[in-house]
């Protein structure tokens, strides 16, 4: 029988325990779901039931709201808008690790933000970097912000990105990293993690929808082998992109794979890697999850799963294969 090792990624931090735990529903502790005995199903080092006692069974205060100002605002191309803005140390230092994000609105707009991934975090400057694709209401809003102007953001919060075990336990290793679209944002951190645990790093990047590879400059600066090609044909990786990922294994032994795009993407890369036999093969991903609170309450990011599981996309951390598998669209 196949053992899920999962995770929260709020477990052990300030913002521990929340308000899943004041209602009988925390992830982790078994006590906070209502159960008669002591069984945490992966335990962080600090007992959940504990500190809700010592909190007189109350939850931690929640993230803060920060008014920020806007130091760059551009729309680079049509519908790709880069901003970045000044926030207090503290927060610019939760932000550096990879799969941070925030919420972000316009200072008018009072209720509706939306969650955007980090592409990077200057803490010597205390400056936030953000590459925002226009897609709906919320992001055409952002269109307003302007250099000098004011923005108001939400977190920090940690769970962008799916298997961060995986990508913390790479060291001296050989990665390859698959990137598409809007992708381009969140993998830099990613990027700068690995590079930082003397892995040896090779890049896939489908610029798609864009004119431009955005990544280019980074890579280039720091000498890191890639190649512009086309990813997915009709639903499918395309036939240049498996070819690749077949010389890549086969020539470097490749122990972990990336993927920044799209949920059909890292689908069909987990199916493709299972028919060759290679499940061995570690995998991480972005977390496209749609949220709203951020705090597994509002209900937006639940996705249901064989067995009558319901998990809470934006607080849950697990193996990527483990979020694609077993999942009930209906």
């Amino acid at each position: 029988m196949k053992y899920e090792i999962i995770d929260c990624m709020d477990a052990g931090t300030e913002f521990c325990p929340c308000h899943l735990a004041e209602e009988g529903e925390c992830i982790l502790c078994s006590q906070l779901q209502g159960k008669c005995f002591c069984d945490c199903v992966n335990w962080k080092g600090v007992c959940i039931y504990q500190e809700f006692k010592y909190n007189n069974e109350k939850a931690k205060p929640g993230r803060l709201t920060f008014t920020c100002e806007v130091t760059k605002a551009k729309e680079v191309e049509d519908n790709l808008l880069f901003i970045e803005f000044k926030c207090p140390h503290k927060l610019c230092l939760d932000l550096v690790a990879p799969g941070s994000f925030l919420f972000i609105r316009t200072k008018d707009n009072p209720y509706f933000d939306v969650p955007i991934s980090i592409m990077d975090a200057d803490t010597d400057k205390n400056l936030i970097k953000l590459m925002i694709e226009i897609r709906g209401i919320k992001t055409k809003r952002l269109l307003n912000i302007v250099p000098g102007g004011e923005i108001t953001i939400r977190g920090p919060y940690f769970n962008g990105v799916f298997g961060t075990k995986n990508i913390y336990s790479a060291i001296n290793d050989n990665v390859l990293l698959i990137v598409r679209g809007i992708g381009v944002a969140p993998v830099l951190p990613i990027i700068k993690k690995l590079l930082h645990q003397g892995n040896n790093l090779k890049v896939l990047v489908d610029k798609t929808p864009f004119s431009k590879n955005y990544l280019k400059e980074y890579l280039d600066k720091n000498s890191i082998e890639y190649l512009e090609l086309n990813l997915i044909n009709k639903g499918l990786i395309s036939f240049d992109a498996k070819d690749y990922i077949i010389n890549d294994i086969k020539t470097r032994n490749t122990k972990l794979i990336h993927c920044a795009g799209a949920d059909i993407l890292t689908y069909k890369l987990i199916e493709f890697l299972d028919s060759l036999g290679k499940n061995n093969i570690k995998i991480s991903c972005c977390n496209n999850a749609k949220m709203c609170c951020g705090e597994g309450v509002c209900g937006s990011c639940t996705a249901r799963f064989a067995g009558h599981k319901v998990k809470r996309l934006c607080k849950i951390q697990t193996d990527p294969r483990n979020i694609f598998e077993g999942r009930r669209f209906i």
